[in-house]
């Protein structure tokens, strides 16, 4: 992975909440191997899982706390002593969201208040929260730009947009350096592929390698901003260490800027692996958007953000991981 940044870190302490995850694994893994002075994971492991933190086990300035960002006090623990946060503990899914909203929202918005207030009182420098493209709800113009959004389609949207509210007003009422990602459509390797919510790739993967029946919602021709997981670390590191005062106080789009169709994905590895294999198409899903392209120009002017993995690029790797994993 490229270095994204030219500040020295080693004697910085950095808290990566839901560090144990498919996301937060990579922030963890890139702020240890440039030489981060320290780097505390707090995790419940409901969706993340130990063994993407047992990769770092050579580490010794990596240090796990099994909390739950629901616990006001596992938070404050967590932040003592912590110069940069990236907040990445979250229940993701929008079906998971329409089908028990409460525990999203105690999650991911009664937590986010949690960790934004730890955070606050403790004095860190700044802090990096993973918003979600799913904020656009039904805006129908392409590409997304981060000042127009429509109404959230999905009680997981209604919490993203929460944690925009929130680290909006305690930018402004507190002078706390906030910022907020929205996240297209993130993959990449360790991203979970099991369970009743598993990520589109992991999934397609799965069932062409195993011959077992691979479903496409709708007609397929939907479109995503699909990307790889490398850029969405790039956006932590320079989200949390930027020196630009403008760069605070807003949210940013995270994706490459170029959108393909589930269809085009699906064929894509396919040939990939070199095994024929026919999809299985059923309804479209409740919640689910429609189109989704992302304009990145305030992260490229803002952060210095510039995407070095194409959707391509970033998707042999990806299946290349789950080859291996599944062989």
């Amino acid at each position: 992975m490229p270095t994204f940044h030219n500040k020295d870190i080693s004697n910085s302490n950095f808290l990566v909440t839901g560090g144990a995850g498919f996301i937060g694994s990579h922030i963890v893994e890139y702020l240890l191997t440039n030489g981060a002075g320290s780097v505390t994971v707090l995790d419940n492991l409901a969706t993340g899982f130990k063994n993407n933190l047992d990769l770092f086990a050579a580490y010794s300035n990596l240090r796990f706390i099994e909390g739950d960002i629901r616990d006001a006090e596992v938070c404050k623990h967590a932040c003592e002593g912590i110069d940069y946060v990236t907040h990445q503990a979250a229940l993701g899914s929008v079906p998971r969201s329409v089908k028990d909203p409460i525990t999203s929202n105690d999650v991911n918005a009664g937590g986010f208040v949690n960790m934004i207030t730890a955070a606050k009182n403790a004095g860190v420098k700044s802090f990096v929260y993973a918003s979600s493209s799913s904020v656009y709800g039904d805006e129908p113009n392409l590409p997304k730009r981060e000042e127009k959004v429509g109404n959230p389609l999905s009680p997981y949207a209604v919490t993203k947009k929460t944690n925009e509210l929130y680290a909006d007003v305690f930018a402004r009422l507190y002078g706390m350096k906030v910022l907020g990602l929205r996240y297209f459509n993130v993959f990449g390797p360790r991203q979970d592929p099991d369970g009743p919510y598993a990520a589109v790739i992991p999934l397609f993967v799965s069932g062409i390698l195993k011959q077992t029946p691979v479903y496409i919602n709708g007609d397929g021709e939907q479109t995503r901003d699909f990307t790889f997981v490398e850029n969405a670390v790039q956006a932590n590191i320079k989200g949390m260490l930027s020196e630009n005062p403008a760069a605070y106080g807003t949210v940013y789009n995270i994706a490459v800027g170029e959108n393909f169709s589930v269809n085009f994905l699906y064929n894509s590895i396919r040939e990939m692996l070199g095994m024929p294999h026919e999809p299985t198409y059923r309804e479209e899903r409740e919640g689910d958007i429609r189109n989704s392209l992302a304009d990145i120009s305030r992260a490229k002017e803002l952060l210095g953000y510039q995407p070095t993995q194409r959707f391509v690029d970033g998707l042999k790797k990806t299946v290349d991981f789950f080859k291996e994993m599944y062989s």
